[in-house]
């Protein structure tokens, strides 16, 4: 804690510095993160009502290494970190990171901290109607345009998408053909299930 802290604006420290450990646990992660060491931290304030949670989740190497090199920073949690701080209007408030020098089975690890929220949401597209899907949409690449501009050449990115429709057709080109050829790897892998050559649980 007490090096994760420093990695913390002087206003959050002083916040968190109100909250004091009780408990650890540690987390199962989604798909996108499985194999993650990710562990919760709960902390409080004043008393039993004035909870707060912590969530360190592991950061490793960046899967672009091998093509782009190694990462200007010496530790994953700070490349992650600076990354969302870099492309987000508004990362969390608790947004830090952490280095276990003494290692876990022997060995140093990287984390990113956050706090952990609970309200995740995503629209269910697959009932969204033809306007609501547009709108979705288009709110989605703002997002996304927005985080590119934020992090890169906004003037190079903008003059290289040019005031044509180019760009707009070649992404929605290859967006249908990339969701045509998931579909072909699923179908792959339900036949390679039925033949026993791969081992699949359906979950339910």
């Amino acid at each position: 804690m007490v090096a994760y802290r420093k990695t913390l604006p002087d206003d959050r420290r002083h916040l968190l510095e109100q909250y004091e450990p009780v408990h650890l646990a540690r987390k199962i992660v989604g798909v996108g993160s499985v194999g993650m060491r990710t562990w919760i931290l709960l902390l409080l304030g004043r008393d039993d009502q004035d909870p707060l949670f912590l969530q360190f989740k592991e950061a490793q190497a960046s899967v672009l290494e091998p093509f782009a090199g190694k990462s200007g920073f010496a530790d994953h949690g700070k490349r992650v970190v600076e990354g969302q701080r870099l492309m987000q209007a508004a990362s969390d408030i608790f947004l830090g990171w952490e280095r276990t020098s003494q290692g876990i089975a022997g060995e140093c690890h990287d984390f990113y901290a956050r706090q952990l929220w609970d309200w995740k949401l995503s629209p269910d597209i697959e009932i969204m109607p033809p306007n609501e899907m547009t709108i979705y949409g288009e709110m989605c690449g703002w997002a996304l345009a927005r985080a590119h501009a934020r992090s890169g050449d906004r003037i190079a990115i903008s003059a290289y998408l040019g005031n044509g429709e180019a760009f707009d057709r070649a992404l929605a080109e290859f967006a249908s053909t990339y969701a045509d050829q998931n579909e072909r790897d699923y179908q792959a892998l339900v036949v390679a299930v039925k033949g026993g050559r791969v081992k699949a649980e359906t979950g339910i």
